[in-house]
């Protein structure tokens, strides 16, 4: 594993605590849940609990990103049919994407600071590509530059077909 910086790097203190936290797209007091208003890329593949979707502006063809139907900010707010399909849904999508080819690992994040919506990221480390393993992939697919906004669309088209 391996930053995409060079050294050297210095550590920094953190910013004061912002104590209460401001209010979340989809939070009452903050701007509107995009994935309920529909201002995301249309849905590629759905059932009845989930919806996958291409990204925008990423480096990585074959990324892609699974939210509920249903606006629940969590894992512990989805309902026990959600909660109990979300295994075997995320097993599928990794499947999907790694019968695209080219890609040694999937990974699965979720950080839900930008918005309440339930989602959750599968980011695939490209084969070979060791200094990306484990937490550095999201820092490398940051610093990579974007491939077209077409390209991850057509990728990401072809995991919903696999699915």
């Amino acid at each position: 594993m391996t930053l995409p910086y060079q050294e050297p790097l210095v550590p920094r203190e953190p910013g004061e605590r912002v104590i209460p936290e401001p209010a979340r797209r989809g939070e009452p007091g903050g701007e509107p849940c995009g994935i309920c208003g529909g201002d995301v890329t249309k849905a590629l593949w759905h059932d009845d609990t989930w919806t996958l979707h291409a990204p925008v502006s990423c480096s990585i063809p074959g990324t892609v990103w699974l939210a509920s139907i249903e606006h629940v900010d969590s894992f512990q707010d989805l309902p026990a049919a959600a909660a109990a399909s979300f295994g075997p849904v995320v097993a599928r999508v990794e499947r999907a994407i790694l019968s695209l080819g080219g890609f040694a690992r999937v990974h699965l994040y979720r950080w839900g600071d930008g918005g309440a919506h339930f989602h959750v990221w599968f980011l695939p480390r490209p084969e070979g590509m060791l200094e990306a393993s484990g937490m550095m992939l999201p820092i490398w697919e940051d610093v990579l530059p974007n491939v077209a906004d077409e390209e991850l669309a057509a990728a990401a088209q072809q995991v919903a077909d696999a699915m």
